[in-house]
Formats: structure tokens, sequence, C-alpha cells
């Protein structure tokens, strides 16, 4: 058998083919480029959840691309380094790969800002291209550690260890620490940093290849295009890209931002000044069902700007509001940004809400108010029968649940939450624009935000309708068989049927002329 540099195996024997690789070298390359490609897909998600949203769909299509990427590279990979000395392959896979890696964030920003339709050939690219790359890494190393056929499976079976253990680790370093703790803009471009110094040290070895200079440029363009690239946040928090926006027309009003979308409204001078409909929507609803005044023990799932617990201690005193906010970088914004204090009766507490739910006592609970979003998406575990079975459990006899809802199109997701209530409550209500509700079937839903309410009293219709009308909503209030026929055929959520990101459709469609 002959050998030649593109063929190191020999026969029979354990020596190493002139310029071949070191089992520690071997090991660092393809630990870190496997554990690279995993940091890449974590943090795509990131930078396109502002502007995909957070869906299941968007989680499925960045994971079915990166795989992708994971198996044109090995495949890739394993031909080239046949047909190919691998020794000079290593080099550009770490440092082209470094150099994408580095300018993705403005990249992905800027397309996502001016060239919305190119968004997803973006992303798509800016995944593949260094994913397919440092996935070609761990065949091209093997290749170069083949340097006997009696030991194939174990130089194989060791490489595929090392590179599994790599994606572990890069997983669980991304998620429980490097995006807690740095941008991720800063994440990607000191991994293209890294990339683009290990083709470095790699070309220095073997001393081949000199685009090294022309990579650096490239990191250092990356770095440089953050810094203008539009889409910026003040703060980013685990799950969300987070702005805090003054009013200019009401010098104490501030917007929270989150993702690019208008999240809460607070007017850190009077919180009882409530800017969006559907909050005072919310507000019409608990004041009609509680006599004016009434202290409430009341539970929120979902956070935000805390604007309605903030409106509950002002009008309210007395009032005590345990709030589940699942970001803790989102209740930092509240007591930095948004004046909240401790003396205001309101407990933030950082846990998944439907978590927070199960802590609580049976009948200890006025009011539930469940306003949890993740940018368009909605947390499907919030929306279940068995979640509202948690809900009905910590609400006392007279106690009510009100639910903000947003949908558009056939309001599919609306109406299967309803329907959800329906089935768990006794007396279930909604308010929303007639034509958003079916009490106005001669137009077409506009889509938005809608208010479902549930209890296990009777609901008092009038007053409710009142209090809308008060604040100057423009919404109605369904029940009855008006709400049967609008919810339809729609089917309950459950734990183990619960397809919201598929239901929801949270943009209105275009409409024909």
């Amino acid at each position: 058998m002959t050998s030649s540099p593109s063929s190191p195996v020999t026969e029979g024997t354990g020596t190493p083919p002139r310029g071949g690789l070191g089992p520690g070298a071997a090991f660092v390359l393809v630990f870190g480029s496997s554990a690279a490609v995993l940091v890449v897909e974590i943090v795509a998600l990131r930078l396109l959840a502002p502007y995909l949203g957070l869906t299941l769909e968007t989680s499925t299509l960045v994971i079915g691309i990166a795989l992708t990427a994971i198996a044109a590279g090995s495949w890739l990979g394993g031909r080239l380094a046949d047909r190919v000395d691998p020794r000079r392959l290593v080099g550009p896979a770490l440092g082209v790969s470094g150099a994408v890696v580095a300018l993705t964030p403005a990249l992905l920003r800027t397309t996502a800002e001016r060239a919305p339709a190119a968004l997803l050939l973006t992303a798509s690219l800016t995944i593949l291209v260094p994913g397919a790359l440092l996935s070609a890494v761990t065949p091209i190393v093997t290749k170069l550690r083949l340097t006997s056929l009696a030991e194939t499976g174990t130089v194989v079976g060791r490489l595929s260890g090392v590179g599994t253990f790599g994606a572990i680790v890069g997983t669980v370093l991304t998620g429980f620490v490097l995006v807690s703790r740095l941008p991720v803009s800063g994440i990607l471009i000191g991994l293209g940093t890294l990339l683009v110094a290990g083709s470095a040290l790699v070309e220095w070895r073997r001393r081949g290849w000199s685009s090294t200079p022309v990579l650096a440029l490239a990191v250092i363009a990356g770095g440089l295009g953050v810094t203008v690239a539009p889409g910026d946040c003040d703060q980013e928090t685990r799950y969300h890209c987070a702005r805090i926006v003054a009013d200019p027309a009401r010098a104490t009003g501030r917007t929270l931002v989150l993702d690019g979308l208008r999240h809460s409204y607070v007017d850190v001078g009077d919180p009882a000044a409530l800017e969006f409909t559907y909050v005072r929507a919310i507000a019409s609803v608990v004041d009609a069902a509680f006599p004016e005044g009434r202290p409430l023990a009341a539970h929120h799932l979902g956070g935000g700007g805390l604007t309605l617990p903030r409106y509950l201690a002002a009008t309210r005193p007395g009032t005590r509001s345990v709030v589940s906010e699942i970001d803790g970088g989102v209740v930092r914004i509240n007591r930095d940004h948004l004046g909240l204090g401790p003396d205001t009766g309101i407990d933030v507490r950082v846990e998944d809400g439907r978590l927070g739910l199960r802590r609580l006592d049976a009948d200890s609970r006025d009011l539930v108010v469940g306003d949890a979003f993740g940018g368009v998406s909605v947390p499907w575990h919030l929306t279940t029968a068995e979640a509202m079975a948690d809900v009905r459990r910590v609400l006392n006899g007279g106690g009510m649940y009100v639910a903000n809802l947003i949908d558009h199109g056939d309001m599919a997701f609306a109406r299967a939450e309803v329907a959800t209530l329906s089935r768990t409550f006794a007396h279930v209500a909604v308010v929303g624009e007639p034509e958003d509700i079916g009490l106005d079937r001669a137009a077409a839903p506009s889509g938005g935000n809608l208010v479902a309410l549930a209890s296990d009293r009777p609901l008092d219709v009038p007053a409710t309708q009142r209090a809308l009308d008060a604040r100057g909503t423009g919404w109605r209030i369904a029940t009855g068989d008006g709400l049967t026929s609008w919810i339809g055929d729609a089917r309950p959520l459950t734990d183990d049927f619960a397809p919201v990101d598929q239901l929801l459709q949270p943009y209105s469609p275009p409409r024909s002329r």
C-alpha cells in the first residue's frame, strides 16, 4: 500500500506520517469547532427573535439550518480530506468561519431593518457557512489522525465523542453563562476573534496560507459594524432586546420596548394613567368586578412594565400583588429605570409563571391576571386547561381570571383559549372590538388585543360594559350564545395538545381591495 499527503493511513503501523496531527491538537480543534457551531446556533435564535419572534417556527428553522450545515460540512469535509492534503484545510475552515461569525450581528440587524425580505436568506447563510466549515473540521482532523487501519474505530469514535462533548459544552456555556453576561454581538465577535486566531496559529505552524490579515480586518469590520447597525438595545436580557423610550408628550411617561415591540407603558409619576387600550380594558373589568377601593390579593402571570400591579397599588391601597416574571433583566429595568420601589406592595419573583402558580396556596387570590408574551409568541404552557385548573385552584370563591390575548386573521388561538376557559370556569366573557369578538359580523376582524375574563361567580355584564364605555375604549363584551357562536368548533388547549404557535397569527393579513 502506498501513502500520500492526502492519504496518511498505513496498515499495521502506529507511526504517524510526517506532518501529522498530535492527539492534543486534534482534541482542541474538534472540541472547539463543535462547540462553536452550537454557540452560533443559539445566538442566532436571539438575533432573529426581535424580527421573527421567539416562536416554535423560528426555533425549528434555526435548528434545521444548523443541522443542515453540520450534515453538509461533515460530508464535504470528508470528501475534501480524501482529495486534498487535509493539513491545508483546517486553517481556512477556521478563519473563514470566524470572519462570517464576527460579521453576523451587523449583517442580520442591518438586513432586518433595511431589507427584511432578504432576512431569511441572510440568516441562512450566516448559519450555514460557518456551521458547515466548522463541521468540516472533524472529518479533516480524523483523516490526519488515522495512522493505522487497525485503529480506525478507536480514532473515529474518540473524535466523534470529543465533538459531541464540545457541542454539549458550547450549548451549556452559551445558555447558562454567556448570554446572561454578554451581549449577543459581543459573543459572536469574540468567537470570531478566537476562530481567526486559531486559524492563524494553525497556519503559522504549517507555514502556509497568508490570508489571516484579511480575516482579521473582517472581524474588526464586524465589531465596528455593530456600533452603527440599527436595532441596538439599551439592555440585553436573557430573553429580550430591551429599550426604554421616553414619551415626548408626557414628562413621566415611559414605554418599555421588548424585541422591537411596545410591550408596556408606565407613567412613573402617575400609575393610574393608563395608555394602552387593553390595559384600560383590564382595569375596567377589575373595577366592575370588585368594590371601588377594596384592596385585592392578586397574582400576575408576566410582568413587563408592571403597569397593572402599579395601577392596583395606586387605586386600591393595601393591594398585595405577586408577579411571576421569567426575565430577571426586565425586573432590573423596572427597578433601575421605571421607579419600582420596595414599598409598593408588589412582590416580583423571577420565575416561570406556571411554576409560580403551583407555589400559591388554594383559595388565596381575588384576582389572577394573565399577560405573558415573548415578543410575538405566547408561552403555550400558560394557555392550557391544566394551567387554567391551577388558576382556578388559587382563586377564592369570588375570584376572577383576566387574560390579555393577541390574535389576528380568523382568531384561531383566541377562540381556542376562550374555549379552554369555558371548559374550566362556570362563567366566561370576552371584551374587544365588536368585529373581533363576533358582535359585528358585517365587518372583517381587525385583530389585535382581546381581554378574556373567567370566574365561577356570575359576571356583571352591564357594569363591565359601563366601565369600558367610561374609559372610552370602544370595546364591547360578548357572553352567552353570542360567545358560543364566536368560539365555534375551536378545540380547547391541553398540555397534550397546544399548537399555540400554529394557531396564533401575530400580524394582520393584507386585505384585498
